[in-house]
């Protein structure tokens, strides 16, 4: 499961009507290789769910994830930062034995 803080749903609800997206488009979170740690979280917007996917609300948000994802994702908490120490979506991820520097990359 992963869960979804009140500013990160404030975020993607907004950020959902300035791209255009209609109501239909659910929050596609990934792990892709890269990044200075070697594995990078990605966020998109989604209008299908695929094969394999797992599939979570919280907070009125769905999640699609998919299921070599959600091998590093689960128990991770999505939340959203707009103060003096950076602007953006945090992955607070209790699988993550180091995060570089900026926070967009982990290892396990």
């Amino acid at each position: 499961m992963i869960t979804v803080t009140d500013s990160a749903k404030n975020r993607l609800s907004k950020l959902k009507v300035e791209e255009g997206h209609t109501p239909n488009h659910n929050v596609r979170v990934s792990v892709k290789g890269g990044g200075c740690s070697g594995l990078m979280y990605d966020l998109s917007f989604d209008d299908s769910i695929k094969d394999g996917d797992e599939v979570f609300e919280d907070k009125g948000v769905k999640l699609l994830v998919d299921k070599k994802s959600m091998l590093y994702l689960l128990g991770t908490t999505l939340d959203f930062s707009d103060g003096l120490n950076g602007k953006g979506f945090q992955f607070i991820n209790p699988n993550a034995t180091r995060t570089c520097g900026c926070g967009e990359s982990f290892s396990i």
